[in-house]
This record gives structure tokens, C-alpha cells and sequence, in this order.
């Protein structure tokens, strides 16, 4: 085997041999300039157990490569915590986090012109930003998805992250002891491992599996449990033979395999930051993909498994019952996909799934095709006056998805967690948290610690929550975020005051503000965009170039 890309580069002689000489001070024999270079972005970090056991799978990686014939090489990438940074001033860096992490697989790759990658990453940002390196590259690569976490124990319960977001609101709201309260912060996070539920890592990573870019059943799995590190083996067998291939991201990446993964998202209940991060993957890719594509394949796509948030199982319950290959067959069988698509294994998607045994009868995770849990998906693109670019609603797990109240305005986060604590939101009101978009915020942080205190307080279903940042894969609710254009960019959002009427209705697809085009004109004309929260530093460049959420929030849109 030799080099697709270096070959020509690094053996022209006399010329490249102050090039050469670098290789050899790292151990490389004369032989080893005919072998290919793989860089291993290696996600592993002790900052967030999310990502504290992806050393063992970078390891098994070197190992399987050397003795596949090439040269792995091993860069780092940084990761954000969600769940830690969560309510503080550190969840901005959040999503810009994603941007710097597809810059440095970008950057290593390019600038030291590898053959191939094969990234491995834990938390929620590592895998888009993980992908959209990959197809700026566009050189031979696979994810690896370090795992998720198995559940926390306590009086019998599974526990997960959101568990204790929501005994927050139970506890304030006098509804749980302190003892249990203190005992479910203890227990809920057990070991290493990407947070449990169909949350944003989950969802993502499921999403890598159907769009062909990791190995079927790589999605679901546990990362302290051993399988995962056979598996890491496979994906860097597969990536050798991809490099012989010469099969490169952008073959495997098309409208139609990003079609099939964002309908294995509605499948299985996914995040709503699956579709900010599908736009900018997407447009990594150049393929054409609006956020109107998205609300098409919900209506044809029915959700199938019972999946926390929303439902009752976790991501490694997934797994034991099919997992994603078991979710991708039904659909397949039902049409729902394009069985056609190349994927990372050098084979189809429907060469992938066949001969897979029919959909067990023995688990309730996996729903079949006719008695789905929802006959659409549930993440709903809705319009109207308050969001003309788009906004996205999660609609699973509400008796009615529509809400008709008035509007009890907040531009932080932190004021309308403490109106919530303090019991000054009722039921039939909707909140808006706004200045809190790409540019306002920066960043579009999330909002799991209002949205989990409204679910501790029994008001989940109740209460509407509307906001221009995101929410975390852990929320449900009725809520809509995203909301285009944003506050900081002159959006309508910004106009709301309190007590205004705000409509969300899922069934017409519609988040409206019922005020006057006159009396939106004359706040319009006395709206003044405020001074930008950061001026310096990677938050201020961020904000400086960021696009609108409507089409992904990426930092380089023409």
C-alpha cells in the first residue's frame, strides 16, 4: 500500500529532505515513507466523563492501524462540557466549541497532509464538529463514538444527567427531600460515557451511522463496556481499506444519505440541536439541504422508539434491542430509506442490513412500523411572524402541542431560571428568553436548567418556552427554540413585551405574535441593537461571523 497524497510529496529527494528528517526524529524508518499517514483525532480529555474514556479506544486504534500497514499519527481536540457548563456563562463557549474542533481536525489534516482520519469523540459537540472536519478535509475517515454511559441507580430508579436538572425544579417546588435530592446528584452519572438518553450525542452519533460515516451498531453502545474497543479496531480496518479505496467523505456524504440519517433522527426521537448541526454539516458537505427539508422527511417519518427524553429508555436499551442498524431495517422495509447510499464499510446501506434478523418481539424500545409511538416525527420546523426563517419545536411526549398566553419576557437566562424557582411562572404562560442567539448570546446557549425546573415543577406541558438560543437533547416540553431571525440581529423576538399574546400551535406549524403590524412598526423604529456582550477573543469572532440558526449557525456562509 502507498500514499494517496504524501507519496509524491515526501520522496522527491534532496528537496524534501529537511521534510524527511522531521519523520525520522519521530521514529520513522525509510520504509515507513510508503505507508499511509492516519491521523487520529483523538477527543480524550479528563475534563468531562463524556470524553475520560476515549484514550483506551485511541490506543486500540495506533494498535490496529500499525498492523494494518500504516502510520497512525495523533492530534488532539478540545471539548466543551454541556452538562457542566449548563446555566453558566461558560455554555457559550458551547457551540462554538464545534467550529473549533472541525477547524482542528481541518487544520492537522490538511497542514500535514495526512491520508486519512479517524476521529474519536465523546460529547455533544465533538461529533459535529468532528464531521465537519472530515468533509472540509475530504480525505478517507470514520467516527468513532466513544460510547455512552450506562445509567446511575438510586431506590430502584435509572438515573441519568436530566435526572437531576429535573429534581432541581422538584425539589424547589417542595416536591422531594433533600436527602433524595442530594443521593440523585450523587448517583446519576456513574462512570465514563456520553450523557444516556436520545440527548444530542446520542442523537448525533445514531444520525453518523445512518449518513454511513461510522460502522453499523457503533452508535449506541457503552463506553466502559468492552465490545466498544473490538469495534474501534473494525473502524480502523475499515478506514485502511477506504484509503486502498480511495473512498473519501463527500462519496458517502449526499443529499440522499443525509436524508436517511435525518429520518433515523425523527425514527428515534432525536435532539433538536440535530438540526442546527445537519444545516452546517450539510453545508461542510456543499450539499443542498434547508431547514424546510428537514419538516419533509418529518412528515413521512414515523418516530419508533421510546426513548427518554420524552419516553422511558436510554441509549444503551437501544442498543440491546437492535440497536440503529434494528431502527435503520424497519424503515428500510417500510421505504423510508435509500437502501442505494455508499457508506464507510465500502458496502450499501441495504448490503449493511441485509440478512439482519426481524425486528424482536421480546422488547418494547423499538416499535414496528405499524404501531409506531408517533405517526410523525417530532421535531417540528414551524413559521410565522415570530420566526420567518424557521424554529424548531420538539412536539413528543405533549397531549396537545398548542399553547395561546402571555408572554413573560427574559434577555438571560439567569432571570427566568429564578422566576421560575421563585413560582412567578403559571401555567398558560410563555416565556421568552431571548439575546441568546449565535451573534446576541454568543453562541446559542442551552437551556436545560429552566426547561428541566419547569419539568420538576409539574409545569412541562403547561408553559410555553420560547427562545433564539438552543436546548439541550435532554429537554421536552413545550418548547421552540432556534427562533430566525434572532434578537440580536433585529428579529421580531426582540420586540415581544410582556404580556403580549404569543401563539404556538405545532398542528399548523405556526409560532405567531398577536400584535399589530402598526404597533410592530412603531417598536421596530425605536428598537436599538445593543452593544455586542464580548469584543475580543473567540466568543467575539464568533459572534462577529456566525450565520443565523436557519442556516446552521457556521462561520464561513458566503
Amino acid at each position: 500500500m502507498t500514499f494517496n497524497r504524501r507519496s509524491k510529496n515526501i520522496t522527491e529527494g534532496v528537496a524534501r529532505a529537511p521534510n524527511r528528517s522531521m519523520y525520522y526524529a519521530m521514529g520513522y524508518q525509510e520504509t515507513d515513507f510508503g505507508k499511509p499517514m492516519i491521523g487520529i483525532a483523538n477527543g480524550h480529555s479528563t475534563i468531562t466523563p463524556c470524553n475520560s474514556g476515549l484514550q483506551r479506544l485511541a490506543d486500540a486504534a495506533i494498535d490496529e492501524l500499525k498492523a494494518r500497514g500504516a502510520n497512525p499519527q495523533v492530534f488532539g481536540t478540545p471539548t466543551i462540557s454541556d452538562g457542566m457548563a449548563m446555566g453558566t456563562e461558560g455554555m457559550k463557549y458551547s457551540l462554538v466549541s464545534r467550529e473549533v474542533i472541525a477547524d482542528c481536525v481541518e487544520t492537522c489534516v490538511g497542514g500535514q497532509w495526512m491520508d486519512g482520519v479517524l476521529v474519536i469523540g465523546g460529547c455533544d459537540k465533538n461529533m459535529p464538529g468532528g464531521m465537519m472536519g472530515m468533509l472540509r478535509s475530504n480525505v478517507p475517515s470514520v467516527y468513532v463514538y466513544g460510547g455512552t454511559i450506562l445509567p446511575g441507580r438510586y431506590k430502584g430508579q435509572d438515573l441519568n444527567i436530566v435526572s437531576v436538572f429535573e429534581a432541581v425544579g422538584q425539589f424547589s417546588a417542595g416536591k422531594m427531600s433533600e436527602e433524595d435530592f442530594c443521593q440523585i446528584e450523587r448517583h446519576a452519572i456513574p462512570g465514563s460515557g456520553s450523557c444516556g438518553g436520545m440527548y444530542t450525542a446520542n442523537t448525533m452519533s445514531s444520525a453518523f451511522e445512518a449518513l454511513g460515516m461510522s460502522l453499523p451498531f457503533a452508535s449506541t453502545m457503552a463506553n466502559v463496556e468492552d465490545p466498544i474497543v473490538e469495534h474501534t479496531r473494525q473502524a480502523a480496518r475499515a478506514l485502511v481499506e477506504a484509503v486502498k479505496a480511495d473512498l473519501k467523505p463527500r462519496d458517502i456524504v449526499t443529499r440522499e444519505s443525509i436524508e436517511n440519517a435525518v429520518a433515523v433522527i425523527m425514527a428515534i426521537g432525536g435532539s433538536t440541536n440535530a438540526v442546527l448541526h445537519f444545516l452546517a454539516i450539510a453545508h461542510a458537505a456543499e450539499v443542498p439541504w434547508t431547514i424546510d427539508d428537514f419538516e419533509r422527511v418529518r412528515k413521512r417519518t414515523p418516530v419508533l422508539c421510546d426513548l427518554k427524553p420524552s419516553g422511558r429508555y436510554l441509549a444503551i436499551d437501544l442498543h440491546r434491542a437492535g440497536g440503529i442498524p434494528a431502527v435503520m431495517k424497519v424503515l428500510l422495509d417500510a421505504g423510508l430509506l435509500h437502501g442505494g447510499c455508499m457508506t464507510i464499510t465500502g458496502k450499501t446501506v441495504a448490503e449493511n442490513l441485509q440478512g439482519l434478523p426481524p425486528l424482536r418481539t421480546d422488547q418494547d424500545v423499538i416499535r414496528p412500523i405499524g404501531n409506531p409511538m408517533y405517526a410523525q416525527g417530532h421535531l417540528a420546523i414551524l413559521k410565522g411572524n415570530l420566526s420567518p426563517e424557521g424554529c424548531v419545536a420538539k412536539i413528543t411526549g405533549l397531549k396537545n402541542p398548542v399553547i395561546t398566553g402571555p408572554a413573560r419576557v427574559f434577555d438571560d437566562e439567569q432571570g427566568a431560571l429564578a422566576a421560575i424557582m421563585a413560582g412567578r411562572i403559571k401555567a398558560g404562560d410563555v416565556m421568552v428568553l431571548r439575546y441568546l442567539g449565535p451573534k446576541g448570546g454568543p453562541g446559542m446557549p442551552e437551556m436545560l436548567a429552566p426547561t428541566g425546573a419547569l419539568i420538576g415543577q409539574g409545569l412541562g406541558e403547561s408553559v410555553g418556552l420560547v427562545t433564539d438560543g438552543r436546548f439541550s437533547g435532554g429537554t421536552w416540553g413545550m418548547v421552540v427554540g432556534h427562533v430566525a431571525p434572532e434578537a440580536h440581529a433585529g428579529g421580531l423576538i426582540a420586540l415581544v413585551h410582556e404580556g403580549d399574546t404569543i401563539t404556538i400551535d405545532a398542528h399548523r406549524l405556526l409560532l405567531q405574535l398577536e400584535v399589530g403590524e402598526a404597533e410592530i412598526a412603531r417598536r421596530r423604529a425605536a428598537w436599538r441593537q445593543p452593544a455586542p456582550r464580548y469584543t475580543r477573543g473567540v466568543l467575539a469572532k464568533f459572534a462577529r461571523n456566525a450565520s443565523s440558526a436557519s442556516t446552521g449557525a457556521v462561520l464561513d456562509l458566503d
